[in-house]
């Protein structure tokens, strides 16, 4: 099978063209005949990658900067979907055929992935599989972000920052379905087209215009108090403006840090104010609380089958292309989701 494997550690957006076996200098190579993975229990399945995520965190782990470490050479990759292709004797949730997306800690940019059945979920009828293998990771940290954590409610008000990216689109979407008052921080005309378009409350390009301002402006004509939730995957300086928004009683809900830069909440502030500020680490609760995961997707699953939710797939990419793909996301020119497409034609372009 064809996987991409990251032979050492580096920055893979060096390279600015496809991918090969011989590419010395990169920190990860296009092997073509990498073994195929053999089922491992009764209960195991192999599945047929057909569409896999890239997510920030793939791009850190490469680098060697995220917070779990694999020992090299290993295959990255986290949330997938694809058809089932093979199961064990012990297998009683799936057959062969069947369209399946799930997430794995590594393993997904490869032509297949084993695992148990307890980790699959069967993906909706009407549901592109392109679609479905974005939705894990970005939709899921959202989803336990906001639904299981913050507990955000009807007319509460949720300020996402870094909005346009794959998280902040899903934060934003999450956010309308619950009913809060939705304000979206993106840089950008482009952007701030897009998210016009999905019916956010109000929008700062903060590219041209204060963030404070803006939202104490909006704030104030809707006769609104502050801010109830903060979603902030960016970090640096735009999370210490934000908190000036914030009211008594707010949830902090600490997502990531795409800036590069990790903030400072003050612990002072936050006792005055009765702040509770969640950090957010969404692959950990696979091995603390995999319940809350499992009927988080499976909502999840089911809003999309409701059309409560869209997942904006902004480029699609083949293996060989997943340097261009990682160029994608650390230049920041990706309004939602950037996919590498499996066994499929379309590849290098942009689907908005």
């Amino acid at each position: 099978m064809e996987a991409l494997v990251c032979k050492k550690l580096g920055d893979p957006t060096a390279l600015k063209s496809s991918i090969s076996e011989a590419d010395n200098d990169n920190p990860i190579i296009l092997h073509k005949t990498h073994p195929i993975p053999q089922l491992k229990s009764p209960t195991s399945v192999r599945v047929r990658v057909k569409a896999t995520s890239l997510n920030y965190a793939n791009y850190l782990q490469i680098l060697g900067k995220y917070q779990e470490k694999h020992p090299l050479p290993f295959i990255p990759g986290s949330d997938y979907s694809g058809i089932v292709d093979t199961v064990g004797p012990g297998v009683s949730l799936f057959k062969v055929g069947d369209r399946v997306c799930s997430f794995a800690a590594i393993g997904s940019f490869a032509g297949f992935i084993v695992v148990d059945q307890a980790e699959l979920f069967k993906v909706p009828d009407g549901c592109e599989l392109v679609d479905a293998g974005a939705l894990p990771v970005a939709f899921g940290t959202s989803h336990v972000a906001l639904v299981h954590r913050a507990q955000l409610t009807s007319g509460q008000v949720l300020l996402v920052l870094g909005a346009a990216g794959g998280v902040g689109l899903s934060a934003v979407q999450i956010g309308k379905v619950c009913g809060a008052v939705v304000i979206a921080v993106a840089r950008g005309d482009e952007k701030v087209q897009f998210l016009k378009s999905l019916g956010v409350d109000h929008i700062v390009d903060s590219s041209k215009e204060s963030v404070i301002a803006s939202v104490k402006d909006f704030l104030k004509a809707r006769k609104l108090k502050g801010v109830d939730v903060l979603y902030d995957p960016v970090g640096g300086k735009l999370t210490k403006e934000s908190m000036k928004l914030l009211n008594w009683g707010a949830h902090i809900l600490v997502i990531g840090f795409a800036s590069g830069e990790v903030p400072v909440i003050p612990a002072n502030i936050a006792l005055v104010k009765n702040w509770t500020v969640h950090g957010l680490y969404w692959g950990s609760y696979k091995i603390h609380r995999p319940l809350v995961l499992k009927d988080s997707i499976q909502e999840l699953l089911s809003w999309v089958e409701k059309g409560l939710i869209t997942i904006h797939i902004s480029h699609v990419y083949s293996l060989p292309e997943a340097s261009l793909a990682f160029a994608a996301i650390k230049d920041r020119k990706v309004i939602g989701k950037v996919m590498i497409a499996i066994d499929d034609q379309r590849s290098g372009k942009s689907k908005l």
